[in-house]
């Protein structure tokens, strides 16, 4: 079993039931490939640096985890982040199994 987390950064410009559905569509894609064992709403933080001509972002973070190997289950994750029009940033790590 492989554990991963990600933080995405959504668009601050988004009204909250836009950033709910965000948080649904992320979540039931992570579904698709394996489980969410936790998220945390961070909310909204001021960014270090602009990223695409924002100083702040809502933050959210997930927790999950896959039988898949990471080739086919984080890249189809990430490959629909870079989709989504509504996420401005993301990052994913593999938790240390030991």
């Amino acid at each position: 079993m492989c554990k991963y987390e990600t933080v995405i950064l959504i668009k601050p410009s988004l009204d909250e039931k836009e950033i709910e559905q965000v948080k649904i569509d992320v979540e039931n894609k992570i579904n698709e490939v394996g489980k969410v064992t936790k998220k945390e709403d961070v909310g909204l933080k001021k960014l270090a640096y602009e990223v695409k001509s924002n100083k702040e972002a809502y933050y959210v973070i997930y927790e999950y985890e896959t039988n898949k190997a990471y080739e086919d289950s984080v890249k189809e994750v990430e490959k629909f982040y870079r989709m989504k029009e509504e996420i401005l940033k993301f990052i994913t790590i593999r938790e240390d199994n030991e």
